[in-house]
């Protein structure tokens, strides 16, 4: 295989390198795709998607073996059995925190498109123009109008449902039907509408979950088990979509176990000849040719490798002529919100476990609202009622006790806050050259932090949320902060961004280099500025439109 010059090489197999391969092979291109884990097989490797909670061996709960070899996975929420063979091995793959920074990582096919929360959002037109209005950083080079056919093409093969509310600062989509807001949740959006004067809204999330089917993809089964992978193929992920695509058309070629060192640069033709990987099984060091390199590895992973490339050239890497490589990074902070109870339902109860919750879109610095700090927040959250499993059975003994676990508890309700980090040039990552991964490879140093626009925000994320719960008819409210660590958003972005200028930025409209017009950079790296939605649907528009664009430069022999 390593003889074959390909007609392009897509580098890591996530939700962008998924679109990338999908989208170049439907063009007729011969794709090579490279995953640095091993395969992970739709349905087949979904081991415990179909066991009851019993079947697990620890009930949920991580060893203290698993707790040893993965500290930062267990800093959060995602410690659990049941997805703990999806993150990377932090012993084989360590990083250094200059400051504290939580790098959820993936190492396997699909990557994290089985363990994303699915919720997909577009970017607005203020969000394209956010950065050139309030003076940060750098314009975008792109603007809604130009995303706006993108968006809609990914979301109609992606599938996502949601519903139409002509916000301005949320555009609406090309959706599948909604899922339902429960009783105690349409009373509230009735609420909050009303209180505010219908300019805040509580919607349902919009969700990569298909609410009818979709070529072989059956619909959403409410089993709000999507981490594990879905048997039904109900929610987009590489597995269950772009592969099966990009398999189709007979030109993809994957080989797995293929860690990505450096992109092979000619310094006569100022090109990518292909890339040069390290066999993650036997070690050895391969060059593997193509005519164009598509690095969708994750944000801090494809900066890793463009570090790593022609520095005979450039000393810190390709894309780096800038002295923007490696800088802006972002994340959305979260972990704080608020919750409580609520009365008068008591004769209401839901059905099945909707893989969904509710959105407030962003209401602050918006029109005449005019805070202390740029940008602004959405809110996710979701009510429900109390079961069974509420009680701890060493409380109470008895008939009495388990005559009433057969009626459920309390309604309440909670939501948590996303909010926007701006793109500060001294959050960054680079090399640490003193310390090495289990293959003898330099790591990653993590230097970032949320500051103080957004530590302003964070007042506000709760304060406002107090506010509408407690306008809502909402009891007994209490918030939580648990502080913010970048990375812990999983959402992180930049180090690699888009500009008008290879000036001030590493890629150029089209997602290309401007070093190495046939390097193309799709994934969260790209990102100029984070909005405060969900990204991973600009990532697909930005990687099907980026790859357009590409075939047709590779047929007119510019690249």
């Amino acid at each position: 295989m390593e003889n074959i010059t390909y007609d392009a090489i897509v580098v890591g197999s996530g939700i962008s390198g998924g679109w990338a391969a999908k989208e170049l092979c439907e063009k007729g291109l011969k794709v090579l795709l490279l995953e640095r884990g091993g395969p992970y097989d739709h349905v087949k490797d979904y081991k415990t998607a179909t066991k009851d909670p019993w079947e697990i061996p620890h009930r949920g709960r991580t060893t203290s073996e698993q707790k040893k070899k993965y500290p930062v996975i267990h800093r959060s929420w995602a410690a659990q059995e049941v997805v703990m063979d999806a993150w990377a091995n932090e012993e084989d793959n360590p990083y250094t925190e200059v400051k504290p920074f939580i790098w959820w990582r993936s190492y396997r096919m699909g990557g994290r498109s089985i363990l994303w929360g699915r919720q997909s959002y577009r970017l607005s037109q203020m969000d394209f123009e956010a950065n050139e209005k309030d003076g940060v950083a750098v314009p975008w080079p792109i603007n809604y109008a130009d995303m706006a056919p993108w968006y809609d093409y990914v979301e109609k093969f992606a599938g996502i449902s949601g519903s139409n509310e002509n916000l301005p600062q949320l555009p609406d989509g090309q959706f599948l039907p909604p899922m339902e807001l429960n009783c105690v949740e349409k009373d509230m959006a009735e609420r909050i509408r009303k209180e505010y004067e219908s300019k805040r809204h509580l919607i349902i999330g919009r969700t990569a979950n298909l609410t009818k089917p979709i070529e072989g993809r059956v619909n959403c089964q409410y089993r709000n088990r999507c981490w594990e992978g879905c048997p039904f193929g109900a929610y987009f992920s590489t597995q269950s979509s772009t592969l099966p695509a990009a398999q189709k058309t007979g030109n993809l070629t994957i080989r797995p176990y293929s860690i990505v060192t450096k992109v092979l640069y000619d310094k006569n033709s100022k090109k990518a000849l292909g890339v040069e990987i390290l066999d993650a099984e036997d070690n050895q060091t391969y060059e593997i040719k193509s005519k164009i390199v598509f690095l969708c590895a994750s944000a801090l992973n494809s900066t890793w490798i463009l570090f790593n490339s022609a520095t005979d050239v450039w000393p810190d890497g390709l894309g780096s002529s800038s002295g923007e490589l490696g800088h802006n990074v972002m994340d959305h902070h979260y972990n704080i919100g608020a919750g409580g109870i609520i009365e008068g339902y008591e004769d209401k109860y839901t059905y099945g476990r909707r893989a969904n919750g509710f959105y407030i879109p962003r209401f602050v610095n918006l029109g005449s609202d005019k805070r202390d700090y740029l940008r602004g927040f959405g809110y996710q959250g979701g009510a429900g009622r109390e079961g069974w499993s509420r009680s701890v059975a060493e409380l109470s003994l008895g008939g009495t006790f388990k005559d009433a676990l057969t009626e459920p508890g309390v309604w309440s309700v909670g939501a948590q806050g996303f909010g926007e980090i701006l793109p500060y040039h001294e959050n960054k990552i680079s090399l640490d050259k003193t310390k090495k991964d289990k293959w003898g490879l330099p790591i990653l140093s993590m230097d970032a932090e949320i500051k103080e626009n957004e530590w302003k925000m964070r007042k506000d994320m709760q304060s406002e949320l107090k506010e509408m719960l407690e306008k809502s008819g909402v009891k007994n409210i209490g918030g939580w902060d648990g502080g913010h660590a970048i990375g812990h958003g999983i959402h992180e972005m930049g180090t690699a961004r888009m500009g008008l200028s290879p000036k001030t930025s590493v890629l150029n409209k089209w997602n290309q280099v401007w070093d190495c017009l046939n390097v193309f950079v799709t994934d969260g790296a790209c990102m100029t500025s984070s909005a405060c939605q969900n990204p991973s649907l600009t990532y697909m528009a930005l990687t099907a439109r980026a790859a357009d664009y590409a075939v047709s430069e590779l047929k007119k022999n510019n690249i």
